[in-house]
């Protein structure tokens, strides 16, 4: 399990946490909301819960029904990867997602890194206000190793 510092914030009825008291819960929904985008594929919950484990993970709560969710997948120390960055299909438009993106960015345990790194297809306006930017820096390139898909 990451040993990161649980965090809370709250915006009119909105409630973003990290608490994984809280989490466990709602992995099962985060799941399904998922998989229902595009890029979902074929996740499980077992999948998600190994993930969230070792991730700090983001879940935006209205009451008690999970909206939105997101993962930070991270060493605490250097480096950052976000993923699984979803919220409701009914509710977007509404600043959730920027403001899910301003709590990841704003968590204690990720001021220090030196980079933190993302892909997007659908929302690359969303990650530029927040100060996302694209490509690499000159002379690198990026590499991935694929197995499965």
């Amino acid at each position: 399990m990451l040993d990161d510092t649980p965090s809370h914030w709250t915006r009119d009825h909105y409630r973003i946490t990290t608490d994984r008291t809280e989490l466990w819960p709602h992995l099962g929904a985060a799941v399904e909301m998922i998989r229902r985008e595009h890029w979902g594929g074929e996740l499980t919950l077992a999948t998600l819960e190994r993930g969230a484990g070792q991730s700090i993970s983001f879940v935006v709560l209205e009451g008690t029904r999970l909206v939105g969710f997101a993962r930070a997948i991270t060493d605490l120390a250097t480096f950052a990867y976000l993923s699984d960055v979803v919220v409701a299909a009914e509710l977007r438009g509404q600043g959730i997602g920027a403001w899910l993106v301003a709590c990841i960015l704003a968590h204690p345990d990720l001021q220090r890194l030196r980079r933190i790194s993302l892909f997007t297809r659908d929302a690359p306006r969303l990650y530029e206000r927040a100060g996302f930017v694209h490509g690499t820096p000159a002379g690198r390139s990026y590499m991935e190793l694929r197995r499965g898909s």
